[in-house]
């Protein structure tokens, strides 16, 4: 399934460059492909005016499928927040789990986050966050393909 996944993600790509309906549609296809509860994508943006000045930066939501979600994650909260802060994938098995973990849904139960990393120099340009309602749905093989994924999105997106 991943691996029509990741050639459909290619195509798909194959000549844009407009963020918002690259990774709309990326979401789309991610969710039709796995029924995933909820796929979508968190933007590094800098910190809306109102808010405190700790950080410059934050996760700002992005296209997604799926119920509402939050609109702003900082700098290593939740799981979204600490897969940036590290630039690495986390499967999380139980979000119940994960200290400080953010619960934009009480349906969710499991999640993992992969950093979208601009290949020029790995700087982490969003996440793509996927949550389930089922504790201890997500393993290496969907971090590795859903890492695929998002090395094809920052190609096509920030190359």
């Amino acid at each position: 399934m991943y691996e029509e996944l990741v050639s459909m993600l290619k195509s798909l790509c194959e000549g844009q460059s407009d963020q918002s309906a690259v990774l709309a549609n990326a979401a789309a296809l991610i969710k039709e492909k796995t029924l995933f509860f909820w796929v979508g994508f968190y933007l590094v943006r800098p910190c809306i005016p109102h808010k405190p000045l700790f950080d410059t930066e934050e996760l700002r939501l992005g296209p997604f499928q799926g119920p509402v979600a939050c609109y702003t994650i900082g700098r290593g909260k939740g799981v979204c927040g600490t897969s940036w802060q590290r630039a690495e994938t986390l499967i999380v098995p139980d979000v119940e789990e994960f200290p400080g973990h953010i619960a934009c849904s009480s349906l969710s139960r499991s999640e993992i986050v992969v950093p979208l990393k601009r290949p020029r120099d790995g700087k982490v340009m969003g996440v793509l966050d996927i949550d389930s309602v089922e504790v201890g749905t997500f393993d290496e093989t969907d971090g590795e393909y859903l890492g695929k994924a998002c090395e094809i999105l920052s190609a096509v997106l920030w190359d």
